[in-house]
């Protein structure tokens, strides 16, 4: 379980686990409770809240990327440039004039929230670590195999290659989250081509290795915390799959490593965040970086909402490494050849805790 220190606070840890697990309130409904310190359980170790230093303000680095004048068929090598420099350099970047109305935006994330601040009753229903429906709420993906909890709620939702049973999806954001799936299904169709091209590779080439196709959104919520310094809202961690295309509201957190820093993602009004995953970084033979990236606790009486949707291929049991396109006498291949399957099946049995997992496919 990860866990130091005698035998008897594991067992004590053990069972407060359980009693959290099973209460179905998730933080939110601790916060409700009217708590004014942290449970054991969320407390971090002292070599986490150690790196836990705020951002210091420096210009904002991660780049702003314009989209106007793309399109289907249309890619400006200016753009293609630009995407193809971010991923290469910081792994990060925002979008805008990316063709996804702001009035979408805002009722996705309204949406999730209203969801995140129902009554526990309705939440409980579908309270379960277990995706077969395609549909679940949870508090960390991680939570028995972490150091410690973090401070946020969950809502994951499969938008494809099928779509969750619609009945499955919560009345309260279920119109909303069909149309965000429509929305990231055609802007990550022009990020793919983008950088895809960035890669001097044909425009079609990810999305003909299925990159698109599978698509979760995890919709978080971030409570008040009463003490931030003492826990964070999602642990340093690099995502698993080709790219995440991310919607955050204006109240901030999500920090990206940078060498040995972190910077803040200041939330850019009417953009969205898109960072490449482990596997992007794998086919691409290196040149693309997925990096570490993480929440801080929030500390402000306003909740953060976060929307992520995660772009994977459907074809779990294909054979994927360096693209042989990539590979040469000069830059020999990174990274051996694996499954997908084999892949998922490697994160989802381990904390989220940085960059090792895509160490163990190296060549």
């Amino acid at each position: 379980m990860g866990v130091t220190g005698t035998g008897q606070e594991a067992v004590d840890r053990s069972q407060e686990l359980r009693q959290f697990e099973e209460s179905k309130i998730g933080v939110k409904g601790l916060v409700d409770s009217g708590l004014t310190s942290l449970p054991p359980l969320f407390v971090h170790p002292p070599e986490t809240l150690s790196g836990l230093r705020p951002a210091r303000p420096r210009p904002d680095p991660i780049p702003t990327i314009d989209l106007s004048g793309c399109g289907p068929g249309r890619r400006p090598s200016a753009v293609v440039e630009e995407v193809g420099r971010a991923a290469r350099e910081l792994g990060f970047f925002q979008v805008v004039n990316h063709g996804v109305p702001a009035e979408a935006m805002d009722r996705t994330i309204a949406a999730v929230r209203a969801f995140h601040e129902q009554p526990v009753e309705a939440k409980a229903r579908i309270y379960r670590r277990q995706t077969e429906t395609g549909v679940s709420f949870f508090s960390n993906v991680d939570l028995f195999v972490s150091k410690a909890a973090s401070w946020r709620d969950t809502l994951q939702i499969r938008l494809g290659p099928k779509l969750a049973d619609v009945e499955e999806i919560p009345e309260v954001c279920r119109n909303e989250v069909i149309e965000w799936n429509q929305q990231v299904q055609r802007l990550g169709g022009l990020l793919m081509g983008l950088l895809s091209e960035g890669l001097g590779l044909s425009p079609g080439k990810l999305q003909e290795l299925t990159c698109l196709e599978t698509r979760v959104m995890v919709g978080h919520y971030y409570p008040y915390c009463p003490q931030p310094d003492l826990t964070v809202g999602l642990t340093s961690h690099a995502d698993p799959g080709v790219i995440t295309v991310l919607l955050q509201d204006q109240v901030g957190g999500l920090q990206v490593k940078r060498g040995d820093e972190w910077v803040d993602v200041t939330p850019v009004p009417g953009a969205l965040v898109v960072n490449i995953g482990d596997i992007l970084q794998i086919l691409s033979n290196d040149e693309y970086k997925s990096v570490d990236h993480r929440v801080l606790a929030n500390p402000s009486r306003e909740p953060r909402v976060s929307i992520a949707v995660f772009c994977n291929p459907s074809d779990r049991e294909n054979q994927f490494g360096p693209l042989p396109e990539l590979v040469s006498s000069d830059k020999p291949a990174a990274f051996r050849q694996f499954t997908f399957s084999e892949y998922m099946t490697r994160f989802f049995t381990k904390e989220l805790d940085g960059k090792s997992l895509i160490n163990y496919f190296r060549a």
